[in-house]
């Protein structure tokens, strides 16, 4: 077999004039070994970048809101919800059609104009800080372009899912992913001193420099997948959409990332409302930082003990979190609420992995159902089948876990305007995370349960 390098500028490559490559078999071990794996980790790394400082700009108002009494901005614990709400929703929302852009514009040439986007929100976030009488319907508008940043996820995601191997995607897609997440944690971390030094209009001015050298790097060392410019088509999404195994995995990633960006949204609010004495830009990086790291572990449990049962587990870990966030609430405990909201930070990370290594495996599992496993041609189509409707579930499981994060920011608002307090909220999502564990042990782990067209075996026994 001969290996594709680098170099190779097939004609087709030659007419569209990018960096594309027409011939990818990464499930080929020969090819993966003399040229997938360089090649793959090169597009990884830059893919990488662009995904964080998406994260980074998505999460702006988050530490934005903190400071804004300080640029002669006030408004209420309602309103300041909604402006960190507002990028939540249009961060899920651009979920779906990032997802399809890089197979309809190529994943390097996507990578570059989804980076350059990223201007808009930030020269935007210059313009609100420095017309501190803006009226409050322009400040939502202005905090729902960083929502931009939020679709570089499934852009990033799909892409990368493509470069690797179906049995390898778990460490490389968790890298990713946590890179991207890692974003929100520096937001929150490198603002304060920069907003003490140059005041809450360097936050949007910051990030312009690292934007433009991130797609420089992308037009420059990124690569398009020819193969992948026919992943899968609106009608293959809308087809997952209507899947039971979508659906399911839907409702689990609302209960992880969505957890995780709900959280980390609201992290500082509920602090200042919760305890006002401590200044809540101090210790709101810690709990994205906490989630992000652990999402790579996550993944790493998930292929040791498989995603079902570490997902499972991890549910009903958050239940015990968010019941001891509730406890030091109710004890005024400082101490105890930023320990047990840490604690929650990284059992979403924990999740957000699993789920993820999940999706791919239960498409695998199904399609590779009745083929024969000596028949190469079978199973290589079965396995690009699968890669195909895991590829599309993705864009649409994504997007739905990030609009839950939504709905965990709106409970927030509503029991802190109706009761004062985050106590009912948190009781709701305890109740929540019992239902997931529940879902997860029904749908995956009953023995009894088997994998369509495969009877008798369930998919925890085929690696889920």
């Amino acid at each position: 077999m001969t290996a594709l390098t680098d170099e190779s500028v097939p004609p087709r490559e030659a007419r569209r004039g990018g960096r594309w490559i027409d011939r990818w078999e990464p499930d080929d071990e020969r090819f993966w070994a003399a040229t997938g794996r360089r090649v793959a980790a090169r597009n990884l790394a830059f893919s990488i970048l662009t995904e964080h400082l998406g994260f980074s700009v998505w999460l702006l108002w988050s530490i934005a809101v903190l400071n804004l009494p300080a640029a002669g901005v006030h408004l209420s614990v309602g309103q300041t919800l909604w402006l960190t709400t507002t990028p939540n929703l249009v961060g899920a929302a651009m979920r779906i059609p990032y997802t399809f852009a890089p197979a309809r514009f190529g994943g390097r040439n996507f990578t570059v104009v989804s980076a350059l986007l990223l201007l808009v929100p930030c020269g935007l976030f210059v313009v609100a800080i420095e017309n501190p009488g803006i009226p409050f319907w322009a400040l939502l508008l202005i905090a729902a372009t960083t929502g931009l940043g939020g679709g570089n996820f499934a852009s990033s995601m799909a892409n990368i899912t493509h470069f690797y191997p179906a049995s390898r995607q778990g460490l490389p897609l968790g890298l990713n992913a946590a890179g991207g997440n890692l974003g929100t944690s520096v937001t929150q971390l490198a603002m304060p001193p920069l907003i003490v030094a140059f005041g809450l209009v360097a936050v949007g001015w910051v990030w312009m420099p690292f934007i433009l050298a991130a797609a420089v790097c992308a037009h420059l060392f990124m690569n398009n997948l020819t193969k992948a410019s026919s992943a899968y088509t609106l009608r293959e999404m809308a087809a997952g959409g209507r899947d039971r195994q979508t659906v399911i995995m839907s409702v689990l990633y609302v209960g992880t990332f969505g957890s995780f960006i709900g959280y980390s949204f609201s992290f500082g609010v509920l602090i200042r409302n919760e305890f006002p004495g401590v200044d809540g830009s101090d210790y709101i990086w810690l709990g994205a930082l906490a989630g992000s790291l652990a999402r790579p572990l996550g993944g790493w449990l998930a292929d040791r003990y498989g995603g079902a049962r570490v997902t499972m587990a991890d549910f009903f870990l958050m239940g015990l979190g968010v019941a001891a966030v509730a406890w030091a609430v109710q004890a005024g405990s400082w101490g105890g609420f930023l320990a047990a909201f840490l604690f929650v930070f990284v059992t979403t990370g924990i999740g957000n992995g699993s789920t993820y290594k999940m999706i791919p495996a239960i498409f695998r599992t199904r399609e590779l159902a009745g083929v024969d496993a000596s028949d190469a041609a079978a199973v290589r189509a079965a396995t690009e089948r699968a890669r195909r409707r895991a590829a599309a579930a993705i864009g649409l499981i994504s997007a739905v876990g990030a609009a839950g994060g939504v709905l965990i920011q709106q409970a927030f608002r509503i029991s802190i305007e109706e009761s004062g307090g985050i106590g009912p909220a948190l009781l709701v999502l305890a109740a929540f995370y019992g239902v997931c564990v529940a879902l997860t042990w029904f749908c995956y782990l009953r023995r009894a349960r088997a994998a369509e067209g495969e009877p008798g075996r369930s998919l925890a026994e085929a690696g889920v």
